[in-house]
């Protein structure tokens, strides 16, 4: 045998390694006797990492993919053409237009509504309903067992699925107030560090979890190994890192409320038992006149960033006008009640009062 063979077929034993931690398998295939064969279907570090995840949101299962819009997309794919779709009026843009696209594409009705303060006497038949809550933007709360046992009283298949990005699976648990899908893009808290993209999608409906799963493996929007492992790995301080971010906004937040430049802070309902608490993200509608300054504003900001990313260890600033929400043209915007007035911050790990004296400083810098 030759010593390129030889190299080849050489292997480390790994059988008494015993590792502190799952270690990375980056694997495209496995022997097939192997329980996970082929990493497009499953693979160790995914599967950990689904199985983290719905111990955290109190699920039966957990399917992660490449992102959360992927997740949103394979939600997608349990609908048939000529279906009824009802989305919530205040969605991420990028998530609005996929919709919107979707339903014209496949012939699906496509209705927009408000459902943050839905009265069941309003309900209709649909087959299908996506919403945030809290919402982006405005934070609004949907009350999830109301929306959902309205609609399921007047069409029992009704598939409710809850986008509980900015919730976290810590903070709230769709799935318990009769959703039928929860989701996240990972991307955001779960990450937390702005280095690594996913999505997962919970559900206790077997069903639902056999062709999600199925379609995850026919369309390879399934994640890969080394964005599980990294995720994995910032669950480990989930908890810490939101709770402290949690505190820091309660602090900013009654900070922006003294401010004289801000017309209105937006913070989520906490009042019922759905949303427990809340950390990170927040919007503030800026007094009109203030608006041109903006640039001006968000450049003598030192500890904020203007990048895309959201919900991880440094703060950031973003105008969702021309951000988040950019892709949905000016009536669409206007419609969800979204100016180029509002804006969105992110508080990451700084300490508070840190935040507060960049803040205090850029505000004075605009008057």
């Amino acid at each position: 045998m030759t010593n390129t063979t030889k190299s080849i077929h050489t292997r480390v034993d790994i059988s008494n390694a015993h590792p502190a931690m799952t270690p990375l398998f980056q694997n495209s295939a496995f022997e097939s006797e192997s329980d996970f064969f082929y990493s497009r279907k499953n693979n160790p570090n995914v599967e950990e990492f689904e199985t983290a995840v719905k111990i955290l949101e109190r699920t039966k299962f957990g399917i992660a993919t490449t992102t959360g819009m992927s997740a949103i997309s394979l939600t997608l794919s349990l609908l048939k053409p000529g279906q009824k779709v009802l989305v919530n009026t205040f969605v991420y843009g990028c998530t609005y237009k996929l919709f919107q696209w979707y339903c014209n594409h496949y012939g699906l009705e496509l209705i927009v509504k408000n459902l943050s303060d839905w009265k069941p006497e309003l309900v209709e038949f649909v087959d299908f309903i996506f919403f945030e809550t809290p919402t982006n933007p405005f934070l609004y709360s949907i009350d999830i067992q109301l929306i959902s046992d309205s609609f399921k009283e007047v069409n029992p298949n009704c598939v409710v699925v809850v986008d509980n990005t900015w919730a976290t699976p810590l903070y709230q648990s769709p799935c318990e107030h009769n959703a039928d899908i929860s989701l996240h893009s990972a991307t955001k808290y779960i990450s937390g560090h702005s280095d690594v993209m996913g999505g997962i999608i919970l559900t206790n409906n077997s069903t639902l979890e056999n062709k999600l799963r199925s379609q995850r493996f026919y369309t390879g929007a399934n994640l890969d190994p080394h964005s599980a492992w990294l995720l994995r790995r910032s669950l480990y301080t989930l908890d810490i890192r939101i709770q402290k971010q949690s505190d820091t906004t309660l602090k900013l937040v009654k900070f922006l409320e003294t401010r004289s430049e801000i017309k209105k802070v937006y913070y989520p309902n906490l009042k019922n038992k759905q949303l427990t608490q809340y950390a990170t993200l927040i919007f503030f509608d800026l007094e009109e006149d203030l608006v041109p300054k903006y640039h001006a504003f968000h450049s003598s900001l030192k500890l904020f960033s203007t990048g895309t990313g959201m919900a991880c260890i440094t703060s950031m600033i973003a105008q969702p006008y021309t951000g988040s929400h950019a892709s949905m043209d000016d009536c669409e915007k206007e419609k969800m009640g979204l100016f180029p007035n509002t804006f969105r911050l992110s508080f990451g790990l700084e300490d508070p009062e840190d935040l507060i004296s960049d803040l205090t400083q850029a505000f004075e810098s605009i008057q």
